[in-house]
């Protein structure tokens, strides 16, 4: 049974235990990753596969990168600042009461 995705595109969140934070351009049901991804996380942390996964335009302190985060570990940014990463006007709109609106229709 696939779970039903807590976050929707365009949203931002933080991780929960890591300082990035990001705003989802893309969702898997379930994990969807290499083998060699998911066991090069520390087994006392990794997450389980049966659950949605996120893909984000994420930045820290020192760079801007794309993310791949379970849903167990993410939570909604309450900051109301936008997210700096260069991509994410490619598909977002601009940033309006804490998320991005989708530019386009995604199929």
């Amino acid at each position: 049974m696939e779970a039903q995705a807590k976050y929707h595109l365009g949203q931002v969140v933080r991780h929960k235990k890591y300082p990035f934070r990001g705003v989802i351009f893309d969702v898997d049901p379930e994990f969807s990753n290499t083998e060699e991804w998911y066991n090069s996380i520390p087994e006392e942390v990794r997450p389980v596969r049966d659950q949605p996964y996120y893909h984000l335009f994420a930045e820290n302190d020192q760079s801007y990168y794309i993310a791949y985060v379970s849903e167990q570990n993410l939570v909604v940014d309450s900051s109301g600042e936008p997210v700096d990463h260069p991509d994410v006007l490619d598909i977002f709109g601009p940033f309006q009461d804490g998320a991005y609106p989708l530019h386009f229709q995604m199929n």
